[in-house]
């Protein structure tokens, strides 16, 4: 399913998150394929924590759009620290900018920067967050260029807090989903996931947000804006749980009330729950807890297909850092 909104950014609930066309559409067919970083933004704004330098910087200014997460919340253990740029940053001035962004924890685990394009840049542990960490970010960009003319004139810092470890792992063959908490299984849910034309994504994709209610279009996402095709839909449905940018979400579906191995519909790439199931995991889950999909044909969604950033090895990931590989400031 897929649905449109004004702009670039969408704001659902109260948590940031990176947003495009959403809504079912991470099938194939003419869904896209990859979410640039350019247009991978959180919504709201990052909270400055210093004013202003009073000495006029040489160029004009370097600041960011938005870090995610939101100062105060509460997140999973797979959730990147996500900072996008105004501005283009060259790759000259990336390692400069890299260590002008301090990451502290209560729990000091290995971690790095990652790039998205040039203007977000992702850090994540090396493995997950443990659970109950406190973290901050201290972005201190006062008289930092970012290579292309442009310099730093605020610093910002951002808290938040790893909560419960709660994971969702998706046999698209087995038609199961298998919710677990601090380890031990919660309980094991009936889904179906996408179809053979429209195949879901694969591997781990952290929560971007959830809402209670999504219109979804098959037009929105390109998949058919014919009110006579079959794969045309234009609805309203409840209890969704954002995986990717490019549309891919666990909901529940009216045309797939009762899902699961017996009814064997494919969705055009979402995880489909029945109703009172959506609604329970609709209740468990948060910003950044990972959902981990198996069985698919399709590969594994894009680092920057949302929050999808242990899809890439830790290898892959260093070769997109400038700084390389750090521990963080113990909190």
């Amino acid at each position: 399913m897929g649905r449109r909104r004004g702009g670039i950014g969408i704001a659902l609930v109260t948590v940031a998150m990176v947003v495009g066309a959403s809504g079912c559409g991470g099938g194939g067919g003419k869904a896209s394929d990859k979410a640039s970083g350019d247009d991978a933004k959180a919504s709201g704004k990052p909270s400055a924590s210093a004013s202003p330098t009073p000495t006029k910087p040489a160029g004009p200014p370097m600041l960011l759009d938005t870090i995610t997460p939101q100062t105060g919340t509460t997140v999973g253990v797979a959730m990147p620290i996500s900072v996008v740029f105004t501005n283009p940053v060259a790759a000259k001035a990336r390692a400069t900018v890299e260590k002008h962004m301090k990451v502290s924890a209560s729990q000091p685990v290995a971690g790095a920067w990652h790039w998205m394009g040039d203007r977000r840049v992702d850090w994540r542990p090396k493995t997950y967050w443990p659970s109950g960490t406190k973290v901050r970010i201290d972005a201190d960009m006062k008289g930092v260029s970012n290579g292309n003319g442009r310099y730093g004139v605020h610093g910002y810092t951002h808290t938040f807090t790893i909560g419960d470890d709660v994971r969702a792992d998706v046999s698209v063959t087995g038609h199961t989903m298998k919710v677990t908490r601090n380890g031990k299984l919660v309980r094991t849910l009936s889904i179906n996931a996408g179809s053979a034309q429209y195949p879901t994504w694969n591997g781990t994709m952290a929560v971007i947000d959830k809402q209670e209610k999504v219109h979804m279009t098959s037009c929105s996402v390109g998949i058919s804006c014919d009110k006579g095709s079959p794969d045309y839909y234009d609805l309203t449905l409840p209890w969704d749980v954002h995986l990717t940018q490019s549309g891919t979400y666990v909901h529940y579906s009216t045309g797939d009330p009762n899902p699961g191995s017996g009814s064997a519909r494919g969705s055009h790439g979402c995880v489909h729950l029945s109703m009172s199931d959506a609604k329970w995991f609709y209740g468990q889950v948060k910003q950044g807890d990972p959902v981990t999909i198996t069985g698919s044909p399709r590969q594994k969604a894009p680092a920057d297909n949302g929050y999808a950033d242990f899809n890439l090895g830790w290898d892959q990931w260093l070769a997109g850092s400038a700084a390389g590989e750090r521990t963080t400031a113990t909190l």
